[in-house]
């Protein structure tokens, strides 16, 4: 009985060791990808730390592009103003242009027979001219 008791115990010293091997290759491949793992993850920090550079350059860009543009709107502002004004003085010119061409319609109008006359007079006096020349 007491050979059983030593076999058991010899069986449990074989279990237990061959326990701790696979326990010490689990701690093993374990500390393995914990170290990979932090050699990636410093790997993904670096990239992080280069893309944020990259991100507040271009934010900076972006800034500076957004004032540049809102400078030239308000240039162009100032020449779609001035443009503007040349139309409303084109647009007061033609008014002028109309009133004098309507008053002077008139005028015509009014004086048509006169102004026969006077063609027809006109014409004579350069007929009477020619024939004495």
């Amino acid at each position: 009985m007491i050979i059983l008791l030593y076999i058991a115990a010899l069986i449990f010293a074989v279990a237990f060791a061959v326990l701790v091997v696979y326990l010490a290759k689990v701690l093993k491949a374990t500390q393995r990808t914990m170290s990979n793992v932090a050699d990636t993850l410093e790997g993904l920090e670096k990239q992080m730390e280069g893309i944020t550079l990259e991100t507040t350059e271009l934010l900076n860009k972006t800034n500076q592009l957004a004032d540049d543009v809102n400078d030239k709107s308000k240039r162009l502002n100032i020449l779609v103003d001035g443009i503007k004004g040349i139309g409303e003085t084109v647009q007061g010119f033609n008014n002028s242009i109309r009133s004098v061409s309507t008053s002077i319609s008139n005028v015509v109008e009014e004086n048509k027979e006169e102004t026969a006359q006077a063609v027809k007079w006109g014409t004579i006096v350069m007929e009477i001219f020619k024939k004495r020349k």
